[in-house]
């Protein structure tokens, strides 16, 4: 190993990480060298993302060096014309990613690949929109969107502008492994602007986004907008200009932004964990919305391609919604201004099953992926049709694209479709609240949850033992239908069984007598369990909100003790 450790401390061109190296080679810390060099950082359909540091397991220069070398070989292979019609590069507001996203640059420019670069960061969303602008072969957003401080990414976009699916992570993965075992190719930005395989992306390009997200038709929803309030934070991020600059165009003057955090810091000072489904990462928005009386609180998270809101409630309090409640308003919204027999709406499996029976009651199109954004949006473009628009798709975990203008999610158009939501609901003397309990009672209240469960690590995987022994009851409710998303089987409980058309994942999904749903999601890597869990209660005539909201408050509850119970 230590060959392998002076080799890298010979290649690297970061005066830091070699400092960092050499320390570590000083003190001998062979446990420290051994997890940096043991494996390489994994290369997937996210990119890669991980802590900075110095070896092949960290982030860091030639780590980009390397990834942007398998990319551009990859890319020159298996895209028509990849050289020239180029890649577009853009990074956020951490501490190493104008470098990487430059180190980027000089690699595939170096292979004759034309580059589009930022002149300065940009959203994920605003980068993301280029590769269809420019029709470019790819996109490159240095990026850990909400992770720690310590963290960042590289994350792909493939010609048709949506994250990169199988079979292309492998495919430059292995690219990667074989450019890491030759010299890295590099040209210096000044040269590649004198051979015209640079091109800077200047302002007139975030205007053109900003152009193009005024003149969606989605989005075109001006139902007094001054009347009502935004408080509004990018949650130390490069969301905060260009989120101000859309609301105003939409006719929304009555912002205000948290200050502290609204220009870009990678060291995110006033938050622990720079992910708004954190507890307390929402507080300062919050706080600022008291001041204001502001109807909605609104945050991006730090690359701005998610979206949270927490809404006024008669009280005066602020109670943050989910993602299940911001997709389920967003998809029966948006069906409502359209011709909703033409649209394609979906979400991920994990995901509410409440836009499915808003689409069948709107008479439109749903369809459901596995977990991650990258299937949302590849999954949309292979279903599209002259009958069939894309209009709109959800994941749980805060991420939304709302039309077609970005194939990923977008935390910049959500916010602006949700403020004119909430501007039309106020002007009929509506709010949020009284819209999501007219959805709820007429399809039922449904309650969403998600449990993380830490196993033995001695014991065998907890996949293998619920494909032995498949439960028959979960919480005192006969198991209806299992999907084995592993085998690609759909069985119901007469033993009769259907073709599942999903990608094999290693998910198990359990339908229940009672309504309710319990998905299971084995860890290939730890011993742990993700478990998400979905109970529906019906209203009756005289029922209260909160009534049914006690009652399926208290049937998850038992539900998620009971399940976890049976499964240690």
């Amino acid at each position: 190993m230590m060959e392998q450790v002076t080799n890298w401390l010979e290649k690297d061109p970061d005066p830091k990480t070699r400092e960092e190296l050499q320390h570590l080679i000083d003190k001998q810390a062979m446990i420290e060298l051994e997890e940096r060099f043991s494996q390489r950082l994994e290369f997937g359909t996210a990119g890669l993302r991980g802590k900075v540091g110095c070896g092949p397991n960290r982030m860091n220069r030639l780590v980009i060096q390397e990834t942007a070398t398998g990319l551009g070989h990859y890319l020159i292979k298996q895209v028509n014309d990849a050289k020239t019609r180029g890649v577009v590069i853009g990074y956020d507001g951490r501490t190493d990613s104008k470098q990487f996203a430059h180190d980027t640059a000089s690699v595939l420019t170096s292979l004759g690949i034309k580059v589009f670069l930022t002149h300065a960061v940009a959203a994920t969303p605003i980068v993301a929109f280029g590769v269809r602008h420019f029709n470019a072969a790819a996109a490159v957003v240095v990026t850990a969107s909400h992770n720690p401080p310590e963290y960042n990414g590289f994350k792909v976009y493939w010609e048709n502008g949506a994250q990169i699916i199988p079979p292309h992570d492998s495919g430059i993965a292995r690219e990667i492994d074989l450019a890491a075992t030759k010299p890295i190719p590099l040209m210096s930005l000044s040269d590649a602007e004198t051979h015209n395989l640079l091109i800077w992306l200047r302002e007139d390009y975030y205007q053109t986004y900003r152009q193009a997200m005024n003149t969606n038709p989605l989005l075109g929803n001006h139902t007094e907008p001054d009347g009502i309030t935004i408080a509004y934070t990018a949650m130390h991020g490069v969301g905060a200009q260009m989120a101000q600059t859309l609301l105003k165009d939409a006719g929304f003057n009555h912002f205000f932004s948290v200050a502290e955090q609204s220009q870009p810091d990678g060291t995110f000072p006033t938050v622990n964990f720079p992910n708004p489904e954190e507890a307390g990462a929402m507080d300062m928005v919050v706080a600022l919305a008291k001041q204001h009386n502001a109807d909605i609180a609104c945050a991006n998270d730090p690359d701005a391609d998610r979206f949270a809101v927490a809404v006024r409630k008669p009280d005066g309090d602020y109670q943050m919604l989910t993602g299940d409640q911001v997709g389920t308003l967003f998809g029966d919204y948006l069906l409502s201004k359209t011709e909703a027999n033409k649209q394609l709406v979906g979400n991920t499996i994990v995901s509410s099953t409440l836009l499915n029976k808003i689409a069948q009651a709107h008479g439109a199109t749903y369809y459901q992926t596995l977990t991650g954004f990258k299937w949302l949006t590849n999954v949309a473009m292979q279903k599209l049709s002259d009958d069939q628009q894309f209009l709109f798709a959800y994941e749980e975990a805060l991420g939304y694209t709302v039309g077609n203008k970005v194939w990923d999610k977008d935390g910049l158009s959500a916010l602006v479709a949700f403020a004119q939501l909430t501007a039309e609901l106020k002007s009929q003397g509506k709010t949020i609240w009284d819209r999501l309990e007219s959805i709820y009672r007429q399809h039922g209240l449904y309650l969403n949850a998600q449990r993380s469960i830490a196993l033995d690590p001695k014991s065998p995987p907890m996949g293998n033992k619920l494909r032995a022994n498949p439960p028959t009851m979960i919480a005192g409710s006969t198991v209806v239908i299992s999907e084995d998303l592993k085998s690609g089987i759909k069985t119901f409980a007469d033993g009769t069984t259907e073709t599942i058309e999903l990608p094999a994942s290693d998910v198990l999904i359990y339908h229940l007598s009672c309504g309710a749903r319990v998905i299971v999601r084995p860890s290939g890597t730890e011993p742990k369990l993700k478990c998400y869990y979905e109970v529906i209660e019906k209203f009756t005539d005289s029922d209260t909100f909160a009534q049914v909201f006690d009652k399926a408050s208290e049937l998850m509850g038992m539900l998620i003790s009971e399940h976890q119970h049976s499964l240690l």
